[in-house]
């Protein structure tokens, strides 16, 4: 097989030539999907995207029950694609908590205000207490129910993506076949989809000035997920804060590192080398209420309190329950408002697929403005008891 052009299409062209050259017998059984991921070494997707389409272009056909057939060739003429489901939409979110759930909330309100029909799926599995889920099994599952919308021939898709990145040949066939995908939270650098999310540079911009300006310019930063753009552009955001104010850059403190994946001795590790060294961290700004949860926890089992000895930020509101009691400063981001915009341009993108237009022509990343909440706007404020020290 070639090496230019896409895989499907590739596999396409070899397996034309073949039905061209009579190596299979016309009303035959043809070469199953199964078959074609190990002889081409390729994911279902692209083995499934493959065969679709050579039915769709007449050369296969389908028998109920029975599987796929090669065409006589008087019957090889090109089959019409199956229309969209009117008013169905799918949605893909990627873990659950209060974040997670509001934006749900704003998705499907919208939808019943437009009498859409929503098909929710969670592309997380395993999640552990700390709000992770097994990266490789969620982006497995995350293309295996965006291939499922497309067998669906769905309306419109939303998806809140897991990070990393998903199958192109995925992406490449809800493309070609114009099924109109508004992301939310984030977006994929370098591909033309519309997006609607936080403000998250923002995020990690103002609340660094807000600890600056309460006095700390020693702040490390604690993560969840490492591979997404909102924590890139949070991260961004931290340091041109940092720059603003002629603080240093120091690797120690604003190392891109997932702490909440790591077990409980590693993160106290982790705590204890920032903590001991000779001029140690006074805040520690974390990603979201998981990383806050898990690293009060952590420092009252080192016996340091909080925020007596060091303060806490929160960069969202994804964890299990609201922490700002607990935080010196957070972001509010705009959960409901995510999910109603995402309706709205995805609504707005299915009109022009109607209308005979291409809904990828010009995507647009809509940013929503966030609000920094501070310790003293709530009426109860918490502090950790720390454990006795040996």
């Amino acid at each position: 097989m070639g090496t230019s052009g896409p895989k499907y299409q590739r596999i396409k062209d070899e397996l034309r030539a073949e039905v061209a050259r009579d190596e299979y017998e016309a009303g035959a059984p043809f070469i199953t999907q199964n078959q074609l991921r190990e002889r081409f070494g390729v994911s279902s997707t692209t083995a499934v995207r493959a065969l679709n389409d050579l039915v769709a272009e007449g050369l296969l056909v389908r028998r109920r029950g029975q599987g796929t057939f090669v065409a006589d060739p008087e019957d090889r003429v090109a089959e019409p694609a199956p229309a969209h489901r009117s008013g169905v939409i799918a949605c893909i979110i990627s873990g659950q908590g209060p974040y997670q759930s509001e934006v749900l909330r704003g998705i499907e309100s919208s939808c019943s205000e437009r009498g859409l029909r929503l098909f929710f799926s969670d592309s997380a599995v395993h999640m552990t207490d700390t709000g992770h889920a097994s990266h490789d099994a969620s982006l497995a599952r995350q293309d295996q129910v965006l291939h499922q919308a497309v067998e669906d021939r769905v309306e419109g898709i939303i998806l809140y993506p897991v990070q990393g990145a998903p199958d192109p040949d995925v992406l490449d066939e809800i493309r070609r076949l114009r099924i109109p995908m508004v992301l939310v939270d984030r977006y994929f650098p370098g591909l033309a989809i519309d997006a609607v999310t936080a403000d998250n540079y923002d995020v990690g911009y103002r609340l660094t000035e807000h600890l600056l300006a309460d006095g700390h310019e020693r702040i490390a930063t604690l993560w969840g997920e490492t591979q997404c753009t909102s924590v890139h552009d949070r991260m961004t955001g931290h340091k041109q804060a940092l720059r603003a104010h002629d603080q240093p850059l120091l690797p120690q403190l604003t190392a891109l590192r997932s702490y909440t994946a790591l077990s409980e001795d590693d993160r106290k590790q982790l705590l204890t080398d920032l903590l001991g060294s000779p001029e140690p961290p006074t805040a520690l700004l974390c990603a979201h209420g998981f990383a806050v949860a898990t690293a009060a926890a952590d420092l009252a089992s080192l016996g340091i309190a909080v925020p007596d000895e060091i303060v806490l930020a929160g960069m969202d509101d994804a964890g299990p329950y609201d922490l700002l009691p607990l935080t010196s400063f957070a972001a509010r981001l705009p959960a409901r408002e995510i999910g109603s915009r995402a309706v709205e341009q995805l609504v707005t993108r299915i009109a022009e697929r109607t209308a005979g237009e291409d809904p990828y022509r010009s995507a647009e990343q809509i940013v929503l403005p966030v609000r920094i909440r501070t310790r003293e706007s709530v009426p109860v404020r918490l502090r950790t008891v720390a454990a006795r020290r040996p």
